[in-house]
This record gives C-alpha cells, structure tokens and sequence, in this order.
C-alpha cells in the first residue's frame, strides 16, 4: 500500500512507455513475418511480456537489446507446445492469441488467471469454428481456457459480433492474410471501442498486408499474403498519458505528454479533448499534448471509443462542478475487473455520489476526502486514483504494484511530478 503525498506539483513534460495495444499487434506481426524484425520502443510490461513469452513457446525466438525486441518470424508457421500456454490476466493476449493460433499446427490450449476464466471470448470461437477451425471453451461456458487445433486455413466468409470487445475483429484480421484465400469479414454488432481495429489495420498495412474495409463493418482481407519484416517503432502509449492529463487538470498545473499526436489512431488521446470540454486548456505541440488545469465542470459524453480512459476521467469528474455522464461503455464491466463497479464503489469511499447504470457512470462533483482505494488487481484502477491523492490527504493506494501489469515504472514517473 502506498500513500499519496498532497503537495504542489511542478509544471513539467513527462514520458510514457509504448502504447500496449500497439505493442502486442506489433510483436504478434514480427512473429507472422518471414525474416527479422525490430521492434523500438515498445512497452515492456506484464501483459506484453506475456504475448512474447507465448510466442516464444510456439517456436518464435526472440530477444531483448537496449529495450528493444528482435524477432525472427517464421511466416506464420507457429507450433502447438505441450505444456497449456498461461496468459494471466491479459485479455488482449487471450483474444489476439485465440485467433493467431488457428493457422499454427496442433493443439493449444490457452489459459490464465481466475478473472480471465470468467472473461468472455465465445463470440470468437463462434467466428472461428465457421471457418472449420476446432475451438471450444474447455469450461463450455464461453470463457477461456481455451483449446484451438491450429490447420492450413482455408478461410471464407465469417460474420461476428463485436458487441462485446473489438478484439474479436483484430484476432481475425491479423490471422486473415495467413489463410489460403482470406476472410470477408461481417461484423453484425459493434465493434466497441472501434480505435483499437483502426490500430490493428494500421500494424498491418505497415507490415505491408493489404485489405480492404467499409468503415467498421466488413472486411475483405485477401490471403496468401506476407508479413514484412523491418524496423517498427511503438508509439507513446495514449491510455498512460491520461493519469498525467488527470494530474494536471486536478493541480492546475500544466504537464506535456511527450511524443503524442492528436492525428494518433489511439482512441485515447482524444481524453485531452474531453478535459477542455471541462475547462482545462489543451495545447497541442509539435512534440506533445499539454494540458494546463483549470476550474472543472461536468460533462456528457460518449466514451464507447476511449474506455481505458473512464476511471481517469471519472476521478477528474469527482472534483468538477455538476454532474458528469460517462455513456455507452457496458463492456467495462468485463475488464480486469468490473471498472463501473468498482470505480463507484471507491469514489463513494471518498464521499462522491457515484451511480453505474447497464452502461455507464453518472458522478455528482463534490469535495472529495481521503480513502484507501482498493484496486481489484487492476492497474488502472490504482493510477486513475492516483492523482486525487495530489489535492486530497490521506488518500492511499493498495496494491500498488499491480501497475506492472501495463506501466512498471509509473510511480517513478509519477513521483518525478512533485516541486
């Protein structure tokens, strides 16, 4: 457990790590490449350690220099291990992985921790078995472990619904251009979160696959297809610059995210925009965004394509004037943990009015007070609170260290904030 000290915070730039979402689509993509590929800058955390890891047991060999990745694809050609392979708690390695393993050889079985079995995925296996692959919920109850026996692909045509995470859609799209004559995708409901399937499309046209889309709705993917191999960077990650944006907005002060562009295909940088929405001034610079804080105000808003960024701007939302309305993100509820509940239950701690609905968070601004914030083993639950405890004593974290999962170094990074 870790206390936040209350004092005043410097006007400063900071940098995050590589963004998670891009790091996984890049490292599975070198690992499709025939030939070798360098991946710079990418996060180095628990969930994407857990991605290479797991395709270092289906045969890819990989190794770390300077903290950068070298990866010798193999053009697709992945190997069933013995042994389950264990994924923990990283649903984006679950959901990527589930689909990438149908084009392997032999019987994989994914697992990972108690939350991630009660984490859904069957809407994926749906998909999969129309095109003729064995994949099943070893629990029959549409939850991972899973078992996939990996064959040549033929493909064809393939609907899914995507109502309940778009990661269904990228496991697909990155399996398409390894099948013999590719996927003509249907997506009948959603996607959620439609940023991360643009962050998918734009890994593979940089690894050089072609596919052609109408909007977020169908897919032709033509297969036969290469990845390339190459040197990738992995761009700042969106999601972690939200605590720092959430540390100003709440101090006044003014803090730039490094390296961050608003033209990013990161859904969650657009955070910068909803913290103006409430007062704060947003600058956005050749080298950064920068948020300056200011007297907040509540808002409504549609948070459906940025939701790693709701329990941020939830705690911003508990020191605004008014009534915040945080809509059409029911799917947080199967995160690492179920956020709408457990954002509610800690803001109420700290003496909020805080109520979820089936599908998002109303919060009545107040004066928030000191807490001991439960984290549910979820990383973002500890670094959204974080920076309440900035203004507000007594305000403490437990479990701190569940931040490895995706941003090891943030409470050095946060620490580098004090005057």
């Amino acid at each position: 457990m870790i206390e936040i000290k209350t004092a005043a915070i410097r006007n400063t730039q900071v940098r995050v790590p590589g963004s998670k979402s891009y790091t996984h689509r890049t490292l599975i993509a070198a690992a499709l490449a025939q030939g070798q590929s360098q991946v710079l800058e990418p996060l180095q955390s628990q969930d994407t350690l857990l991605t290479l890891a797991a395709l270092n047991q289906m045969g890819i060999n990989s190794w770390e220099a300077n903290g950068n990745f070298w990866i010798q694809g193999t053009g697709g050609r992945l190997n069933a291990p013995p042994q389950p392979i264990e994924l923990a708690n990283s649903g984006t390695s679950m959901r990527l992985l589930t689909g990438i393993v149908a084009i392997g050889r032999g019987r994989f079985v994914l697992q990972g921790s108690p939350r991630m079995h009660q984490r859904p995925i069957a809407e994926l296996l749906v998909a999969l078995r129309q095109l003729g692959v064995d994949a099943c919920s070893l629990g029959d109850n549409g939850c991972p472990p899973v078992a996939v026996t990996g064959q040549d692909l033929s493909g064809g045509p393939v609907s899914i619904d995507c109502g309940v995470s778009s990661q269904y859609l990228s496991s697909l799209l990155l399996m398409g251009p390894l099948t013999r004559q590719g996927l003509d995708i249907e997506v009948v409901n959603g996607p959620v979160s439609k940023p991360y399937v643009d962050m998918t499309v734009d890994i593979l046209e940089q690894f050089g696959v072609h596919l052609q889309r109408e909007g977020h709705t169908r897919f032709r993917v033509p297969g036969g297809q290469c990845y390339r191999s190459g040197t990738y960077r992995v761009e700042p990650d969106g999601s972690q610059a939200g605590y720092f944006w959430s540390a100003a907005a709440l101090t006044g002060a003014r803090i730039k995210v490094m390296g961050l562009s608003p033209s990013s295909r990161q859904g969650d940088v657009r955070l910068a925009e909803v913290l103006a929405r409430m007062g704060c001034q947003v600058s956005q610079e050749a080298d950064g965004i920068a948020v300056t804080g200011a007297p907040l105000q509540g808002v409504v808003v549609d948070m459906g394509d940025m939701p790693d960024q709701v329990p941020t701007l939830a705690v911003v939302a508990a020191f605004a004037r008014g009534t915040t309305v945080i809509r059409n993100v029911a799917h947080l509820r199967d995160k690492e943990s179920d956020r709408l509940g457990a954002v509610c239950t800690e803001l109420t701690k700290m003496g909020i009015q805080a109520h979820s609905s089936a599908t998002g968070l109303t919060i009545e601004g107040g004066r928030p007070k000191g807490a001991v914030i439960d984290t549910y083993d979820d990383h973002r639950i500890a670094m959204s609170f974080a920076p309440a405890g900035l203004v507000v004593p007594g305000v403490w974290i437990a479990d701190e260290g569940c931040v490895a999962k995706s941003f090891p170094t943030f409470w050095e990074v946060f620490e580098s904030l004090y005057a």
